[in-house]
């Protein structure tokens, strides 16, 4: 049976959906059966991120109106025989959009995976409850910034308050040359000031922008995202240090030319 697991944010725009996908890619490739599911039905972009946009036939809004069975609506991603994504479409509305619902279509899915990987909406919005209503587990994707991080804890409070069985913190987009000379808050920092464990340090890497879910898997950032599905996977605490490679005499030098860019 599938674990549920819901991956949330404070604010939108902080790599939800790339860190569903990644996760979901990494889990994968180390023989769990993923379905990502897309239950942002506003801002719906997991099949474009997945690149499996033109081989959506059926989405989750056909699934939820009784237009087709949840295995018709699953695209496999290419490349990933374990891995599928059950999409949405913004341009649809399906008027039974419940939470029972929704949790009918996840339930359906749980036998056949061991992970479901629900991407929801940004916020504290009916979509957002929608979503946690069906998981057992939570993932908040944060960066370092204030504003993101004073949206992270009120996401926090209400998460605690659904009694689910793991609330976890990932932050995102860790610059660690800044946290190298304490000029941004750490990812320890992060965890203090939201209260919960923190199983992943994913650092800011063009590679992400460039490419998506498509960089190289010894890349700093597939280890990044390595550790945090192996994490995921034996629920262990092993952090990416995204400060290593900015310490001493040579990580000084990679730190102006960091910043000079």
């Amino acid at each position: 049976m599938a674990r549920k697991i819901v991956i949330t944010s404070g604010k939108g725009g902080v790599g939800k959906t790339t860190v569903a996908a990644n996760l979901g890619m990494n889990l994968s490739l180390m023989g769990a059966r993923v379905a990502l599911v897309d239950v942002d039905f506003g801002l719906n972009n997991l099949d474009v991120v997945m690149n499996v946009e033109n081989k959506v036939v059926y989405d989750i809004t056909d699934v939820l109106e009784g237009r087709c069975r949840v295995k018709q609506a699953l695209v496999q991603a290419d490349g990933h025989k374990n891995l599928y994504v059950l999409p949405s479409d913004s341009m649809k509305t399906a008027s039974s959009m419940t939470g029972q619902s929704l949790k009918v279509v996840t339930e359906n899915l749980a036998p056949l995976f061991d992970y479901l990987l629900l991407d929801c909406p940004a916020g504290v919005d009916a979509g957002f409850h929608r979503a946690v209503s069906c998981a057992d587990e939570a993932i908040l994707v944060s960066t370092p910034c204030f504003s993101c991080l004073r949206d992270a804890d009120k996401v926090v409070s209400i998460l605690k308050s659904y009694r689910l069985e793991k609330v976890s913190l990932v932050a995102n987009r860790v610059r660690g040359d800044l946290v190298a000379v304490e000029k941004t808050l750490s990812p320890k920092d992060m965890e203090s000031l939201l209260k919960i464990p923190l199983i992943g340090v994913l650092p800011d890497e063009d590679d992400v922008m460039l490419y998506g879910t498509g960089f190289s898997q010894a890349s700093r950032i597939g280890k990044a995202f390595r550790i945090l599905a192996r994490n995921v996977e034996e629920n262990t605490r092993r952090i990416y240090d995204a400060t290593a490679r900015y310490t001493g005499f040579f990580g000084q030098i990679k730190r102006g030319l960091r910043r000079s860019v």
